[in-house]
């Protein structure tokens, strides 16, 4: 599926093919809530990086998260997640360690996207105490990270596209 995005502001708009467009994956780490807002969780896709065409790449920031290690030490995360410097809006999320994905946020899609079957709750363990999730009847709780990969899930459920 082809999928077209853009910052609030319109300076700039994307474009990637997507083989995982089911918006199912509701993450509510500190990370996520905290620079993607909405609901007090982000809602990442899955799309293919060579794929990734930008135009207004001259407004897009880049933001990589302090992480803390087992020592309390911070280092920064390998991830990059992407911004217009303008509108704040986010945009995609790309790391190194996975250089063929990228992952827009739902959020900054502008392409009609399908309706999942069930969601996946995620980094429930790092959600803001006023957070009160809304589980539908096939929905799948976690306090941290799944098993199941996105390419996994849409295969699970035949959702293919």
């Amino acid at each position: 599926m082809q999928l077209k995005g853009s910052c609030h502001c319109g300076k700039v708009q994307f474009e990637l093919t997507s083989h995982h467009p089911y918006p199912f994956n509701l993450c509510y780490c500190t990370i996520c809530r905290k620079t993607a807002g909405g609901g007090g969780y982000a809602i990442n896709l899955g799309g293919v990086a060579d794929s990734l065409h930008v135009k207004g790449s001259a407004h897009v920031q880049i933001y990589q998260a302090r992480l803390s290690d087992t020592t309390g030490r911070k280092e920064k995360s390998a991830a990059r997640r992407h911004f217009c410097r303008h509108c704040g809006s986010p945009l995609w999320v790309w790391d190194p360690r996975w250089p063929a994905l990228i992952h827009p946020f739902a959020s900054a899609v502008d392409t009609p996207l399908p309706t999942p079957p069930e969601r996946v709750h995620l980094m429930l363990g790092s959600k803001a105490a006023w957070v009160q999730p809304s589980m539908g009847e096939h929905d799948q709780a976690y306090e941290a990270y799944p098993d199941e990969a996105i390419a996994d899930w849409h295969q699970r459920l035949n959702l293919e596209c």
